[in-house]
């Protein structure tokens, strides 16, 4: 058999071109721009559409939706959404239709949810869920009926709810839940009576509690709960005061609070908390001013903001900050504008968003997926 006269037919020749191949393969990888890649999509929409809700990541990965506020005042179903079928299940109604309340999973799995507002009326009333019976129990009430308040976990497993609005206006009592004994006793009344605040434990066990509405208006003030004296202390106050902020526990400790509202507008700026320092450090101002907006922890340390109220109605934008770099960056768009909802950081990279309101009340959810750091080729395969 004669030779092949085409070039490279040889075994040489086909190993260099497949030698080469390799290489151009192996530099597109290297010299490809590196970027961050994250989409959203739909998933399953709840069976009542609600604002003002609470959802809770339980032990098994599932998300429990409770309460809040429909076309009907306030709802009392709760249902769960199972990320591995992307469907909501209806589970066990609560007592009490309420919203603006608080849910906070305890250390045996079970959620705990105290307060809000039933059809208007404030309420003092609590009731755990059990997930493996799929049903609510009453437990004793809190000694003062309260909504927009905060609820922090501490380290002994006990339960901290913190002001709120009473029926006199905001509040400065706080009461404890202990889940050992299904009881309420009083602690230490915050500095500053105050609602739509937030309340972050620290990693020393300190509660911070940030900004708000007070009987005057916006505050500015910022105080530190500490469980082992029942007390409370003035700490650094916020370099600009705010209400229906966001405030998110970092990974290094510290606390980010983002966006919220003023006496006068929506805001856009954020600043950091440094536990050991007791001060707050301006960070770069959101690229959208929001208040009634969500802030996530991912996994790699950055936050996702989502959503809320703007200058101009009610927002489909989503940003990531960036705690080294200390800046916010676009990352996409909600398919569907809202406020008032919640957003929920699951396993495999991903964010459930769900509810809300917008000119009326919204029942479908939706999925933020981060896919990290990936080069440009990489990633468009992947979206495509």
């Amino acid at each position: 058999m004669g030779k092949d006269p085409r070039p490279g037919a040889s075994c040489r020749g086909i190993h260099s071109a497949g030698y080469v191949a390799f290489f151009v393969c192996l530099l597109t990888f290297i010299v490809a721009p590196v970027v961050e890649a994250h989409s959203w999509r739909s998933t399953g929409s709840l069976e009542t559409a609600r604002n003002d809700h609470t959802a809770t990541l339980l032990a098994d990965g599932r998300v429990l939706v409770a309460g809040g506020e429909g076309s009907d005042g306030s709802v009392g179903s709760a249902e769960i959404y199972d990320p591995q079928t992307g469907t909501w299940t209806a589970t066990g109604d609560l007592n009490t239709a309420r919203d603006e309340h608080t849910a906070t999973l305890l250390p045996n799995g079970q959620v705990l949810v105290v307060g809000g507002e039933s059809f208007g009326s404030l309420i003092a009333s609590a009731e755990i869920f059990d997930p493996l019976m799929g049903r609510w129990t009453v437990v004793s009430s809190l000694e003062t009926a309260r909504n927009d308040h905060t609820a922090t976990l501490l380290a002994d497993g006990r339960v901290l709810i913190a002001g709120g609005a009473g029926a006199g206006g905001p509040l400065a009592s706080a009461e404890l839940y202990d889940p050992t004994t299904s009881s309420w006793t009083s602690t230490g009344s915050l500095i500053t009576a105050r609602d739509d605040f937030t309340a972050t434990r620290l990693p020393g066990g300190l509660v911070l509690a940030a900004g708000g509405e007070g009987s005057s208006g916006t505050l500015a003030s910022a105080e530190l709960y500490d469980p082992a004296t029942g007390t409370w202390t003035a700490t650094g106050s916020v370099n600009t005061g705010r209400n229906d902020h966001t405030a998110t526990s970092l990974s290094d400790g510290r606390v980010l609070l983002a966006g919220g509202e003023d006496s006068d507008d929506t805001l856009a700026s954020a600043e950091i908390y440094d536990p050991e320092t007791g001060t707050w450090t301006v960070t770069g101002n959101l690229n959208t001013a929001r208040d009634e907006h969500t802030a996530t922890l991912l996994s790699d340390g950055r936050v996702l903001a989502a959503g809320g109220e703007g200058c101009g109605g009610t927002l489909t934008s989503v940003e990531l900050y960036d705690p080294a770099m200390r800046l916010w960056t676009a990352a996409g768009n909600l398919q569907t504008a809202r406020k008032s909802h919640t957003a929920t950081l699951l396993a495999g990279r991903q964010v459930l968003v769900a509810g809300g309101y917008d000119s009326s009340w919204i029942g479908n959810a939706e999925l933020f997926v981060d896919y990290g750091s990936l080069p440009a080729i990489l990633i468009l395969t992947i979206l495509s």
